[in-house]
């Protein structure tokens, strides 16, 4: 049996260019176990919501 990773999407969303605490929020989930997906700066909702899609995630 194997124990699969719960897959997160980090995103971040506007036209702020500051992403420094997404980054630590994503690193946080990574060390505690979790596949995290990081988009990247300024992502519309679109955007956000495809990526979800895309990425299969549960968060």
């Amino acid at each position: 049996m194997t124990d699969a990773k719960i897959r997160v999407l980090v995103a971040k969303p506007g036209l702020d260019g500051h992403d420094r605490g997404a980054k630590v929020i994503a690193r946080a989930l990574r060390d505690a176990g979790m596949e995290v997906i990081y988009t990247g700066l300024r992502q519309t909702p679109e955007m956000i919501v495809t990526a979800a899609l895309q990425e299969d995630v549960q968060v």
